[in-house]
């Protein structure tokens, strides 16, 4: 079972003036996969904050996915913030969740999202509306499992050769 951890990046939400809907849209999605969401979080888009976190959580859950912050304004520091804690990138399941993105919408090419690896924690931010939530995670759900599985290090092979 996939462990998860939700983290929500908002001025608003992190001082009671705005009702998160993104993470609890996350956490249905995750137990539609039978995923185990282990906490919930709700912080400031303060870029130490938002680091120091992902970094306390690194290792104690298979996938931490961030909603918020990840667009153009000066408090859009999610990305920024991930990009420090990760050691390996992943731009293949940013691009997928743009490109998805793109077939509803044009602003999702400025979404900054990232994703990536810190030891054994895989990280992906999300957009803040639930709406995008959903669409985003839509178009990544199905290799979740397979992802967190070759993070920890299965050696299964990824492919299968009808030749």
């Amino acid at each position: 079972m996939i462990t998860v951890a939700i983290l929500t990046l908002s001025d608003k939400g992190s001082k009671g003036e705005r009702v998160d809907a993104s993470g609890p849209a996350i956490e249905k999605m995750m137990k539609k996969m039978d995923a185990k969401v282990v906490s919930c979080d709700i912080l400031p888009d303060e870029k130490a904050l938002i680091k120091k976190k992902l970094l306390s959580l690194c290792n104690k859950v298979d996938l931490v996915l961030t909603t918020g912050g990840t667009g153009l304004s000066p408090r859009d520091v999610t990305p920024d913030a991930t990009m420090e804690v990760i050691e390996r990138e992943i731009p293949g399941i940013a691009e997928a969740m743009r490109s998805e993105g793109l077939k509803k919408t044009p602003f999702a090419m400025l979404s900054r999202a990232v994703a990536g690896v810190r030891g054994k924690t895989l990280i992906i931010n999300l957009p803040g509306s639930p709406k995008a939530v959903w669409e985003n995670l839509a178009a990544i759900l199905d290799v979740l499992p397979h992802a967190v599985e070759k993070i920890k290090g299965s050696q299964k092979d990824c492919g299968c050769s009808n030749i």
